[in-house]
């Protein structure tokens, strides 16, 4: 069965295009205004969702989005829930949607569980922070034939001896932390960019996404011009946060987020 993501980044290289992938905590500010939020981030022209899967101890995030994990996990959001919620998104979307998350609740919840269920809720593809590919190489937990692609994380402090380790088993795409350090808004983008993205595409022919820090037009012009997806996340959760009261937080969720898709695509 083909999958989402892969479509997705096949059909915006035909056209030259870059991805907009939006991030997004689920549960905050509740399960249900997430299935809007998603929706909403789908009209403003995001290619791919991310879905971070609130726990307790996020240490790759900043502050922003662990604040957001807090609050979910305070509306009560839980694997299962998540998974639902996926459900119901799918009941009327086929967005690409990919699962951000760390070890502990995929093997509290059990992990061929997980990926069998997150497979049928309609996941496409796992990012998971603190997994590294040694270690995913040496458990039998991971030699399974799950059609989740396999997200990988290189950040700037990775030195290029270790790149085929971590794209070997990598697929839907390569996930570059632009910047060392947690999650979160920056100033500019980092000048050395083009050359780190150029080092990784000489290990990888899989698509390269950039995050960390990326929360304006003119940030989204600068990545998309040499990579094929850019991940914006805490200048959305920021104001989830700020908004999550209002009535109409999808719609400003929307908005927000609009000139953002329209940079990806050149706009």
């Amino acid at each position: 069965m083909p999958n989402r993501i892969d479509e997705t980044f096949a059909n915006l290289r035909a056209k030259k295009q870059a991805a907009m992938i939006a991030y997004i905590c689920a549960g905050d500010p509740s399960l249900e205004a997430t299935e809007a939020i998603a929706l909403a981030l789908e009209r403003a022209g995001v290619d791919i969702l991310e879905l971070g899967l609130p726990f307790s101890d996020p240490l790759a995030d900043g502050i922003v989005n662990q604040m957001a994990a807090s609050r979910a996990l305070d509306a009560g959001a839980s694997v299962p829930k998540v998974l639902d919620c996926i459900r119901n998104i799918r009941r009327q979307s086929q967005i690409p949607i990919m699962l951000y998350t760390y070890m502990n609740p995929i093997y509290r919840y059990g992990f061929m569980r997980f990926l069998e269920d997150a497979e049928q809720a309609g996941v496409d593809g796992l990012l998971i922070l603190d997994l590294p590919p040694d270690e995913a190489g040496s458990n039998p937990d991971f030699a399974n034939s799950s059609p989740l692609r396999r997200i990988r994380l290189i950040a700037p402090t990775t030195p290029e001896s270790r790149l085929p380790i971590i794209t070997q088993d990598a697929s839907g795409f390569i996930y570059y932390v632009s910047r060392e350090g947690v999650t979160g808004e920056r100033a500019e983008v980092v000048e050395s960019l083009p050359e780190q993205v150029a080092t990784i595409r000489k290990h990888t022919q899989l698509p390269i996404a950039v995050g960390f820090g990326i929360s304006t037009p003119d940030h989204v012009r600068t990545v998309a011009a040499v990579a094929d997806g850019v991940v914006v996340g805490s200048a959305i959760v920021k104001k989830i946060a700020e908004w999550g009261a209002e009535p109409d937080l999808a719609n400003r969720i929307e908005a927000l987020v609009a000139p953002l898709a329209k940079a990806t695509k050149g706009a």
